[in-house]
C-alpha cells in the first residue's frame, strides 16, 4: 500500500490528508484566505501524528483545479517545495473530482449514479463537471470540466447529485434534474488521497516542475485564440 500526503486549498476550505495502510486522516478547516499561514502547519501535524517524515512518503498528491487562482498557486507552490525537497513524485487530482468524491462521504449515494460537481467560478461561472459513481466507490469523470454561465450546465441523467457552491445559482442551475442538492459541501484532501490510489497505479504521476494547475478559463482562452 503506498502512502500519500494529500493537499488540497482551490476554494474557502484547506486541508491535509494522509492516505495509507490503515486508510486515510485528514484535517480540515474553512479558513478563507489563510491557506498561506495553515498549510504547512497542518502537513506537520498530520505527518507526525503518523510518525512519519516526508521522506517515508511515495508520492504527494493535491486537488490541482479548477479554484481559487490564489488558492490554486499556493497549494502548488507548497506541494512543489516539499516534492523537490524529499525527491517525491507528484499526484495532480481533479478539485471538481474531489467535491464529488467527498459527496460520497456525506451522501447515500448508489453505484452508477451521476454526480455533478459545480463550484462558484465568480464572474457570473461556475466550473462544473459530470461523475459517475462506481461499484469499488471512487467517482470517474463522464466527459471533459468545462467553465461556463449556469444556464449553460447540462446535467447528466438519470439520477443526478448536485454538489457545490456553484449550486449557489440557484434556478439557474439544472436542478430539476438533481435529486439532492448540497451546496454547502466543499472538496476535500481525504478525497484527493483516495482518487490518487488509482492514479498512482496507472502511473499518472509527475515530477515536481511538471505539475500545474488547472485554472479552465486559461483553456477556454487557448481553446478561442489559438
Amino acid at each position: 500500500m503506498p502512502r500519500f500526503l494529500a493537499l488540497d486549498a482551490s476554494t474557502e476550505a484547506c486541508s491535509v490528508a494522509y492516505c495509507g495502510e490503515h486508510g486515510v486522516t485528514e484535517l480540515f478547516v474553512e479558513a478563507p484566505r489563510e491557506h498561506m499561514q495553515r498549510l504547512l502547519p497542518m502537513v506537520d501535524e498530520v505527518l507526525a501524528g503518523q510518525g512519519l517524515a516526508l521522506r517515508d512518503l511515495d508520492a504527494i498528491a493535491f486537488a490541482r483545479g479548477p479554484g481559487s487562482f490564489t488558492g490554486l498557486r499556493i497549494c502548488l507552490g507548497v506541494v512543489q517545495g516539499l516534492a523537490f525537497g524529499a525527491n517525491l513524485p507528484v499526484i495532480p487530482v481533479s478539485t471538481l473530482a474531489a467535491l464529488a468524491q467527498s459527496a460520497l462521504d456525506v451522501h447515500p449515494v448508489p453505484a452508477g449514479a451521476r454526480i455533478l460537481s459545480a463550484i462558484d467560478a465568480r464572474m457570473d461561472e461556475v466550473y462544473w463537471g459530470r461523475f459517475e459513481c462506481g461499484v469499488d466507490g471512487l467517482v470517474r469523470a463522464l466527459g471533459d470540466e468545462q467553465v461556463s454561465a449556469p444556464e449553460q450546465v447540462i446535467a447528466p441523467a438519470p439520477l443526478c447529485f448536485g454538489i457545490g457552491s456553484g449550486w449557489n445559482y440557484g434556478a439557474r442551475m439544472p436542478r430539476d434534474a438533481c435529486a439532492v442538492i448540497d451546496a454547502a459541501a466543499l472538496p476535500r484532501a481525504g478525497a484527493v488521497a483516495r482518487l490518487a490510489l488509482p492514479l498512482w497505479s496507472a502511473g499518472a504521476a509527475v515530477s515536481a516542475e511538471e505539475a500545474l494547475p488547472v485554472y479552465l478559463r486559461d483553456n477556454v482562452a487557448w481553446a478561442k485564440n489559438p
